[in-house]
């Protein structure tokens, strides 16, 4: 039991960390069980889904306590609010932890952290929590939607109306029911490698489930995974962590029928925001020696872990460069085939996989992003050549970083839209806006929300 109660403590501690640096759980959580590497499997699990857990919940946990608390969850401490939200998530959610023992954890919790004074608070709501349990008053649909939805799916109020403006009821229940589902982890093999068919052999070997790609031959699906650096074939670079949205962007490039490849010289790629290297070395792959990239980001650890992906994965044909996408390359200007601008965005698209995105974002924030996107979108626009092909991508649903961008862009320059139909497979074209834009949303397709664009300079 001991053990037990440290390692409760230990996630009480992670949390405090998020809530007072705001930074994203994955980080703090793989700071925690890199300092503890003694913990069993077991115990790693416990805290794993005890942290996470709290994060993807923290809407529907803090409308809970705020049902049984005179005191509303934001005027509480940071700790105590932690503590509250671990033990109403555990009685909510953690059927093998009795509610009793959730309450009196957290009580000592509270003492031993020196906030004995409020031990007694966080008893009190934690036992009017379990008394009303079954009979929590949650918000009905037929009376205010989007509070129900907010709290259902526990995700921030303001952005299920904004949602609600943009797809509408039913689209959007889908987008938030697939945002707190486990999602798969998928893989892009490494065709200069191996074969989709072999490396799928090779994992299932190790008792992992396996599934092929929906939309790419190159992608597989597999579950349960703790380790990816443990799957057969990381080490020696036989596959990279991509999902198929972002796999679409090479096949929606179409470079090899876009181009004469045939050998009169390489194609010049460039790949303006290419950290970790998933579009960079997707291109590599595919183009081989018909190909010379540049894959560039903002930092040099960024840059680094692109280098560490093309070392890996056997590359040589991509070069390196630290470089702010903000700022015009005049040395750049009309040399590139292809350039690829997946842009920083809002990240509304990946919130199965990063649950906490939704509590970092700030509405203020979607007119930022728009205005950044548009300044890299116009230095993009310098760097292709007359003929050459430019691809927009972001992993958000927001139309304003996207659609709205697009004919921002298309008025602002000398490109026009280049199909995407004639390679879009057939199970997506339904979501293609117009001829040239692409709009993937979670729970609609089984993939990421995604977007992408290809336009064509004249």
């Amino acid at each position: 039991m001991a053990e037990r109660e440290n390692i409760r403590l230990l996630a009480l501690e992670t949390l405090v960390e998020v809530e007072k640096k705001n930074i994203f759980v994955k980080d703090a959580l793989h700071r925690t069980l890199y300092q503890k590497q003694f913990l069993s499997k077991q115990d790693r699990a416990f805290l794993t889904r005890l942290v996470e857990g709290v994060t993807e919940y923290q809407v529907r946990l803090d409308y809970v306590i705020n049902c049984y608390s005179k005191t509303k969850v934001n005027k509480c401490k940071p700790l105590i609010r932690c503590l509250l939200r671990m033990g109403v998530y555990q009685m909510l959610y953690m059927d093998s932890v009795p509610n009793e023992a959730a309450c009196n954890e957290c009580v000592k919790l509270a003492k031993k952290k020196r906030f004995g004074n409020l031990s007694g608070f966080v008893n009190g709501v934690l036992r009017s929590v379990d008394r009303g349990i079954d009979n929590i008053p949650f918000p009905k649909e037929e009376e205010d939607l989007a509070e129900y939805l907010s709290v259902t799916y526990s995700m921030p109020r303001w952005l299920v109306d904004k949602m609600l403006a943009w797809y509408g009821k039913e689209r959007v229940k889908k987008v938030l029911e697939t945002s707190v589902n486990p999602s798969e982890l998928t893989i892009r093999v490494n065709t200069a490698k191996t074969t989709p068919e072999a490396l799928r052999a090779r994992i299932e070997e190790k008792g992992i489930q396996v599934s092929k790609g929906y939309y790419t031959e190159e992608a597989l699906h597999l579950n349960h995974i703790n380790y990816v650096n443990r799957i057969p074939g990381y080490k020696e670079g036989e596959f990279f962590v991509q999902d198929e949205s972002s796999m679409l962007v090479y096949h929606l490039a179409n470079p090899e029928n876009e181009y004469d490849t045939s050998g009169k010289r390489p194609l010049t790629v460039l790949d303006l925001c290419a950290a970790p290297g998933g579009k960079t070395t997707h291109f590599a792959e595919k183009l081989g020696e018909k190909a010379r990239i540049e894959a560039r980001d903002l930092s040099e650890q960024k840059v680094s872990l692109i280098k560490e992906n093309i070392v890996r994965l056997g590359h040589v044909n991509v070069e390196t460069k630290v470089w702010d996408a903000l700022i015009p390359d005049k040395e750049r200007e009309g040399s590139c085939d292809i350039v690829i601008a997946d842009l920083p965005c809002s990240g509304l698209g990946i919130i199965s996989k990063k649950n906490d995105i939704k509590y970092h974002i700030r509405e203020e924030q979607l007119t930022e992003l728009v205005n950044l996107q548009r300044t890299i979108l116009t230095n993009a626009a310098s760097y292709v050549k007359p003929g050459g092909i430019l691809l927009y991508s972001t992993c958000t649903i927001n139309p304003a970083e996207n659609r709205e961008n697009v004919e921002w862009f298309l008025e602002h320059y000398p490109f026009q839209s280049a199909t995407i139909l004639d390679v879009l497979p057939q199970e997506l074209k339904a979501y293609a806006i117009k001829e040239n834009m692409l709009q993937l949303l979670p729970g609609e397709v089984k993939c990421d929300g995604f977007f992408i664009a290809k336009f064509r300079k004249c």
